[in-house]
C-alpha cells in the first residue's frame, strides 16, 4: 500500500531549544496513524510543520510523492488541518460559514455545491446547521469544524486533540467520523491525550517524549511488547526505562 506520508530525520529548533530531534515515521492510505506523549513533547510542532505551516529546522517531509519541504504550496493542496483550538465565524450559521470555506477550497461552483452538501452530512446537526456558530456548543461546533475540515477529502487530514473537551456522546461521533474517512481512503494523522481513544481509532501509532519517538506499532504489538494492559501503562514502562 502507498505511503500517503513520508517523515524522514524531521528536527526543530528554537535557537537552541530543540524541539523535535530527528524523527521518522509514515502513514498509508487509509491508514489512522496517532501521536501520543507528554504536554511539551513535540506533537503539536510535528504536526505543524507536516501541515507545512511550520518550516522544519532540518528532514524530509514527503506528501503523495511531493517533498512539502521545498514545495509546500503544491503539497498544501492535499492536506487539511484542524488545529486543538479552532476558531469559527460566530456570526454566521454552521451552513455559511461552510458554504464560505467549500468557497476557500475550490472556484468550481459544482464541487463547492459537492463539498457543502458532504459538510453538512458530517455534521449531521439537521435544522440546527442553520443557526449563528455562536449559540452552538462545544460539541457541535468541533463538528462543524471537522466537517471543514474534511468536506474536500483531502489525502491527508492532520487533527490535533479532535475530540479535547467534548462530553462522551459527542466524542463518539467525532470518532466515528474519522474512522469512516478512514474507510474511504482518506489518512489521518491525530493527536490526542486520549489513550481509550488512540486505542479505539488508531491503526499504528508512535510515542514522542522530548523531541524523540521512542516506540512505534499497533496498540496491539506494544501492549504486548511491554507486557502493559492499556497504552497509558505502555508509557509509562517506557519512561521510566529513560
Amino acid at each position: 500500500m502507498k505511503n500517503i506520508l513520508e517523515v524522514k530525520n524531521l528536527k526543530k529548533s528554537y535557537g537552541k531549544f530543540e524541539a523535535v530531534k530527528g524523527i521518522n515515521f509514515s502513514i498509508a492510505e487509509g491508514e489512522i496513524f496517532a501521536l501520543i506523549g507528554p504536554n511539551g513533547a513535540g506533537k503539536s510542532t510535528t504536526l505543524k510543520m507536516v501541515a507545512t505551516l511550520l518550516q522544519p529546522s532540518g528532514g524530509q517531509i514527503t506528501i503523495d510523492d511531493i517533498d512539502a519541504v521545498k514545495y509546500p504550496e503544491s503539497a498544501r493542496v492535499k492536506v487539511s488541518y484542524l488545529p486543538e483550538e479552532a476558531g469559527a465565524y460566530k456570526r454566521l450559521s454552521g451552513r455559511d460559514y461552510l458554504k464560505f470555506m467549500a468557497g476557500l477550497y475550490t472556484e468550481d461552483s459544482k464541487k463547492q455545491k459537492e463539498y457543502l452538501d458532504r459538510a453538512i452530512d458530517i455534521a449531521d446537526l439537521g435544522k440546527k446547521i442553520n443557526n449563528k456558530l455562536g449559540t452552538y456548543s462545544k460539541g457541535m461546533t468541533r463538528k462543524v469544524m471537522l466537517a471543514r475540515a474534511i468536506m474536500s477529502q483531502p489525502q491527508l487530514a492532520i487533527l490535533d486533540e479532535a475530540t479535547s473537551g467534548l462530553d462522551v456522546i459527542n466524542a463518539l461521533e467525532v470518532r466515528n467520523i474519522i474512522k469512516s474517512s478512514a474507510k474511504s481512503g482518506m489518512s489521518v494523522l491525530v493527536s490526542s491525550h486520549n489513550m481509550l481513544e488512540i486505542e479505539y481509532l488508531s491503526d499504528r501509532l508512535a510515542i514522542i517524549d522530548q523531541g524523540k519517538i521512542i516506540e512505534t506499532g499497533t496498540v496491539a504489538e506494544l501492549k504486548k511488547k511491554h507486557h502493559a494492559e492499556n497504552l497509558e501503562m505502555v508509557f509509562l514502562k517506557l519512561r521510566k526505562t529513560k
